[in-house]
């Protein structure tokens, strides 16, 4: 079995019956938490219009979780790049980098993050996506290029600064993107696992060496829900199931408790569609983890996990990811 790196994706969840500004306290404990058990980074995601997920000033909360914490590389998971001008995203990440030398990552996707009318307010044109994706990703790197000092456009701060950038996707589309341009490559697998194991396959098998990198590396998002017992586990992840049936009802609500019976809220149509979108959802105690993880990895071969732990109690949740590092550290 390959060893792999280990890593944060914090959606900022909100919580009923708690604050945006309790969500972002939690995220930085959670940041803090992670660097010292040295989880490698901490991403956050871009969502937009979703009372669950307070993300989306995705660069400003970046710099308030790099300011907070010493050593973890701290980045998106990414930036919707066609939601935004390529110019002020370098611009964006170049304060940063020049911030937090070192320390900062740019993953980049194709996707809305939200709704088709918010992406319709966010100036998106989705007749353009396809084409346009890959031109701000061209972009992006000639602003970062030392080479761009003569150009009569520039961004300042980025230029020449060393920002590793990551395409991100949740189909086939971006592996291909990804190993055409000889980027790493990070998978959706928390929330669209139908194509993972193709898009991997595609990546491997296309993918050209570059500047940047000289051999494909990926990365799996999943979700894991890890407590002492099995039993306490599997209770807690019944917040995580509560939020996709939310997202299929296109109820967008915060986060709630933990409930004992799931089938006095699900359908048996929604419980199905639920588990199918979990497929890679690690529930369980440190040895079960440890066991999932390896069956995993023994099968993906992947250079990283990235884990996304939906719990509603904040220690809860922290003692997840301690038992979810403790769980891999046993693989090795």
């Amino acid at each position: 079995m390959k060893n792999f790196e280990i890593s944060v994706l914090d959606l900022a969840p909100v919580k009923q019956g708690k604050s945006i500004n309790n969500t972002f306290q939690d995220s930085l404990s959670l940041a803090n938490f992670a660097e010292n058990l040295n989880y490698k980074r901490f991403w956050l995601a871009e969502h937009h219009n979703m009372e669950s997920i307070a993300s989306s000033a995705t660069s400003v909360l970046i710099g308030f979780i790099a300011n907070g914490t010493k050593k973890i590389r701290v980045g998106s998971g990414g930036i919707m790049l066609p939601n935004h001008s390529s110019l002020v995203i370098a611009e964006q990440f170049g304060t940063l980098e020049s911030l937090f030398p070192g320390r900062i990552d740019l993953g980049l996707g194709r996707a809305p993050g939200t709704d088709g009318l918010t992406a319709q307010a966010l100036g998106r044109n989705p007749a353009i996506i396809n084409e346009q994706f890959p031109r701000q990703i061209l972009e992006l790197q000639r602003y970062f290029s030392k080479e761009n000092s003569d150009a009569l456009v520039r961004a300042i701060p980025g230029e020449g600064l060393d920002i590793p950038m990551y395409i991100l996707g949740s189909s086939t589309d971006s592996a291909w993107l990804a190993a055409e341009l000889g980027l790493p490559y990070a998978f959706a697998g928390h929330f669209a696992p139908e194509q993972m194991e193709m898009a991997f396959k595609i990546y491997r098998e296309h993918f050209e060496p570059s500047q940047y990198l000289d051999k494909p590396y990926i990365i799996a998002c999943v979700n894991g829900v890890a407590a002492e017992t099995s039993e306490e586990a599997h209770l807690l992840s019944k917040t995580l199931f509560q939020a996709f049936i939310n997202i299929i009802r296109n109820d967008r609500k915060p986060f709630p408790a933990p409930v004992e019976d799931m089938d006095a809220i699900w359908s048996a149509m929604e419980k199905s569609m639920v588990l199918q979108k979990l497929k890679f959802n690690f529930i369980g105690d440190q040895s079960e983890i440890a066991e999932q993880l390896k069956t995993f990895q023994e099968k993906y071969q992947v250079d990283e996990l990235m884990i996304n732990s939906h719990i509603y109690d904040h220690q809860k949740r922290l003692q997840s990811y301690e038992i979810i590092k403790r769980a891999v550290d046993s693989l090795f």
